[in-house]
């Protein structure tokens, strides 16, 4: 069983990607008093995430304007356990948000870990930031078939296997 995080005031919340474009892997990290916590996750579930925070931020009422720009990955990158779920809430007694991720399990046994993380809404908008930021990044899409197209391009089937750039 893999170990289980909470953290109620992290001063380290982001997003990041190592690897080229169309090889990377994403990591959601955080950090609590010296714990440093990377989670491996799709880029998918990161994007998916930072459209509920953007969203869910444009819901709550304006508390001031502080921003924070948008931290790398702190080194090491070593992933505690991969990502199968993400989870969001809003604690208005403490005025944070909560990001839970749950562990995926390669078999049924066992409990799966989570992640408990209690965000500012200042990481929140940092965390945004930095996904839309490494969105960007990524490989150009398709026009034909709306799949992404590797450096050199990429062989379409809505183009009967043309090679398309």
């Amino acid at each position: 069983m893999s170990a289980s995080f909470e953290f109620v005031a992290p001063d380290h919340f982001t997003t990041g990607a190592i690897g080229p474009p169309g090889q990377r892997v994403f990591y959601v990290q955080s950090r609590e008093k010296g714990t440093l916590v990377t989670l491996k996750s799709e880029k998918e579930q990161v994007r998916a995430l930072a459209q509920y925070l953007s969203g869910l931020l444009e819901k709550l009422p304006a508390v001031g304007t502080s921003t924070l720009k948008a931290p790398a990955l702190l080194e090491p990158v070593d992933a505690v356990w991969i990502v199968a779920s993400i989870a969001v809430g809003y604690d208005e007694a403490r005025d944070r948000i909560l990001v839970v991720a749950n562990e995926l399990l390669e078999d049924e046994e066992g409990d799966a870990a989570s992640a408990r993380l209690l965000i500012t809404r200042a990481q929140a908008a940092a965390f945004v930031k930095q996904a839309n930021e490494l969105m960007k990044a990524s490989r150009q899409i398709c026009q034909w078939c709306n799949q992404p197209k590797d450096p050199g391009g990429h062989i379409c089937a809505r183009s009967n296997g043309h090679v398309v750039h």
